[in-house]
């Protein structure tokens, strides 16, 4: 975990938001029709679609979050999926509490 990789990943409004939201997906996006929210995650289409921004300013965003460890992406058919790292917050967790 490279703490510095991770804060940098955080001092962005948006991507805060896409953290939040993928905490719960069902209280943010709707229902998908190839996987489900526990098993894949959410589809960048609706990740994209609720930030209202450019395709490739959120897979900017979606790659910054992954490297930092805070997503994990999966590939489905022609559909990649992002969920939270949960591993990766528990470690955040600790930190905190010990070193910082």
């Amino acid at each position: 975990m490279d703490s510095l990789d991770i804060f940098k990943a955080l001092s962005n409004k948006t991507r805060l938001q896409i953290l939040q939201w993928l905490k719960e997906p069902e209280a943010h996006f709707l229902p998908q029709e190839h996987a489900a929210f526990a098993e894949a995650g959410v589809c960048v289409g609706q990740i994209q679609q609720k930030c209202g921004l450019s395709q490739s300013t959120v897979s900017e965003y979606l790659t910054i979050l992954q490297k930092a460890g805070l997503l994990q992406a999966t590939r489905i058919g022609q559909w990649t999926y992002y969920k939270r790292n949960e591993e990766t917050f528990a470690a955040i967790s600790k930190a905190f509490q010990s070193d910082i």
